[in-house]
């Protein structure tokens, strides 16, 4: 089948690699020259497992191609995804500008008929929208107003296990509307992702609504699930409990499970904060607070915080001079993303405090130093007491303490003799409870996690 993805972002680029994997020939569109000339000189501006290889071989294949062309990506194909960003507005809502746009590309240049797939995270009544601006091009150019159909189809893509989460779905969420066309388009989506229900039905269709808004309910209940096991985490260091044996007592009852009840530093990202904050500001929009939401949102803004107030405690609120080794920039591990990251509240707090920072990542250094300029941009003089190390080790050397804010693999099982012997003091503050406290201290380490009890 012929596809456009409108928008070579993070989602657009994993949703048009991975269409085109299954033979699909895919048009990916970006209004960024630079973006473009990155894709067609065989790089890839995002990290994410596996997409890489993907796009040099459907590249290879002439499957899969990538423009600026406005005019000819929509001459190419039948299915046209908007994949654009919908970053937060001023008050916390989905700003919508990009969607419309696209929308009203295609209907400037669209001559035959189109199915229209909304892939962007977008509220409630987008769909209504890019409909609206759709026709409003087709009446001007006296063109049949049924020749596009919008269809809700939600991303479900965790950044790390995108490309795995795409080829091997847990669901596929598609919204049509109960119309000639709404239903001409959802036979077209039906054999687009055929390939993907092959072993057993994935797909679930329902109106566009409903699908819009599962795509919010779904984000905005593992962000609450996260803030409640860092309430109770905060709560078992108060009580002198251990979270872990908490999160193993509740996560095994079947009805709960263990998924996303791992305390931490607080979510990040790109999805939970903006998605969590929109859908909070639909509510209100419709004349209804979601007060757990906003419970959720809160928490998360202050577990940030909580590796900053354990360093503060510890060294009794004086941090002058003090040197903090700093392992795991990106929001998660197994990408570069650093919006909204945890790290960067902590690093900003550390030099605050007069301390100095040393960090390493494996992957998101490059992207963390673009943030945090941003970041200190009205103290460049304090951005000076942050550096990058090429190596986990050598960030080490003569630090007071290991911060470690990113649970990447590398750092699960280091050499703790080489973290004692570089460290001025063997103190780790782990903001992922990546190691058990009572074998830290039979390594002689003084260690301080979130909500584990010696």
């Amino acid at each position: 089948m012929k596809v456009t993805i409108i928008g070579s972002g993070y989602v657009g680029l994993v949703t048009g690699a991975c269409l085109a994997e299954q033979g699909n020939n895919v048009f990916c569109l970006d209004l960024d020259p630079k973006k473009i000339e990155i894709l067609n000189s065989g790089g890839v501006p995002i990290y994410e497992p596996g997409l890489k290889e993907m796009i040099e071989r459907n590249r290879a294949a002439g499957r899969l191609q990538f423009s600026t062309d406005i005019a000819a990506s929509v001459a190419h194909g039948d299915i046209q995804f908007i994949a654009v960003g919908t970053p937060p507005d001023e008050d916390g809502s989905a700003d919508l500008q990009y969607v419309v746009a696209a929308a009203r590309n295609i209907g400037r240049h669209a001559t035959s008929p189109k199915v229209i797939v909304d892939k962007s995270t977008v509220p409630v009544g987008t769909a209504d929208k890019v409909q609206a601006a759709i026709i409003e091009e087709l009446e001007k150019r006296k063109l049949p107003l049924d020749l596009c159909s919008v269809v809700s189809n939600p991303e479900f893509l965790k950044e790390g296990a995108a490309v795995e989460d795409f080829m091997r779905p847990d669901r596929i969420v598609i919204g049509t509307e109960n119309t000639p066309a709404g239903l001409r388009a959802k036979e077209q989506m039906r054999k687009l992702y055929a390939p993907f229900n092959r072993n057993h039905e994935r797909t679930y269709y329902m109106d566009v609504k409903s699908a819009e808004l599962t795509k919010y309910a779904a984000n905005a209940m593992l962000a609450t699930r996260i803030s409640f096991m860092n309430e109770l985490a905060n709560l078992a260091d108060l009580v002198g409990a251990d979270i872990e044996h908490v999160r193993q007592g509740i996560g095994s009852d079947s009805r709960i499970g263990f998924g996303f009840l791992y305390p931490g530093t607080g979510y990040g990202g790109s999805c939970f904060p903006k998605d969590v904050s929109a859908l909070s500001k639909t509510a209100k929009e419709h004349g209804r607070e979601l007060k757990i939401l906003d419970a959720v949102e809160a928490v998360n803004e202050l577990q940030k915080y909580t590796l900053v107030h354990k360093i503060d405690q510890r060294f009794e609120n004086d941090l002058k001079g003090m040197k903090f080794a700093l392992w795991g920039l990106a929001f998660k591990p197994n990408t570069d993303d650093m919006r909204e990251a945890p790290s960067r509240v902590i690093i900003q707090e550390l030099v605050k405090r007069g301390a100095e920072v040393v960090a390493y990542d494996p992957v998101a250094m490059p992207e963390a130093q673009h943030a945090l300029a941003l970041d200190f941009k009205s103290s460049p003089e304090a951005l000076k007491k942050v550096s990058m190390s090429a190596d986990p080790m050598a960030a080490l050397d003569d630090a007071d303490a290991l911060v470690i804010v990113t649970e990447w693999k590398a750092f699960h099982t280091p050499d703790f003799d080489q973290v004692m012997q570089k460290l001025k003091r063997p103190i780790i503050f782990d903001g992922r409870n990546l190691y058990e406290p009572a074998s830290m201290q039979e390594l002689g380490i003084e260690y301080h996690g979130i909500g584990r009890h010696n």
